[in-house]
């Protein structure tokens, strides 16, 4: 059974992309953009996490109120109740909240250190793997071989 800290094989640990609090809802869209990402972590100077700032975030508290992306602050948009993962919990116990919460990406801390950040994409690459695995065992099994 794969853990968070599984998700990040293919990946850099240490690879966070994050944004002040301070800076325009613009630099954030443009850096998601650069990114390819769909979320970036909230954190201050000292690098402790505040916040979440998602583009559902953005759509939903500037697109529909037709604020200005240069003018509106990261602060005014981000989540600032911010769910987490430990690093050695199950990929399922990560879906399970993922889906309880309705949320798509989550932090994921060992031992109080922030590993980074997990997408509901790489939950379910993950998942469907094993299941592909699973299953080729049982038609194994099944076959007598």
């Amino acid at each position: 059974m794969a853990t968070a800290k599984d998700l990040f094989r293919d990946r850099m640990i240490g690879t966070i992309f994050s944004v002040n609090p301070d800076a325009s809802i613009q630099d954030a869209v443009k850096l998601l953009t650069e990114q390819n990402v769909g979320a970036l972590l909230v954190m201050d100077k000292q690098g402790k996490v505040e916040g979440i700032l998602s583009e559902r975030d953005i759509v939903r508290k500037v697109g529909l109120r037709s604020k200005s992306t240069d003018e509106t602050k990261v602060r005014d948009v981000m989540t600032t109740k911010v769910l987490y993962v430990e690093a050695d919990q199950s990929v399922e116990e990560c879906m399970a909240l993922m889906n309880e919460k309705n949320i798509r990406h989550l932090p994921v801390y060992e031992k109080g250190a922030l590993l980074g950040l997990i997408s509901i994409r790489d939950v379910l690459r993950t998942v469907i793997s094993e299941q592909q695995v699973f299953i080729t065992h049982l038609e194994h099994y099944i076959r007598g071989g």
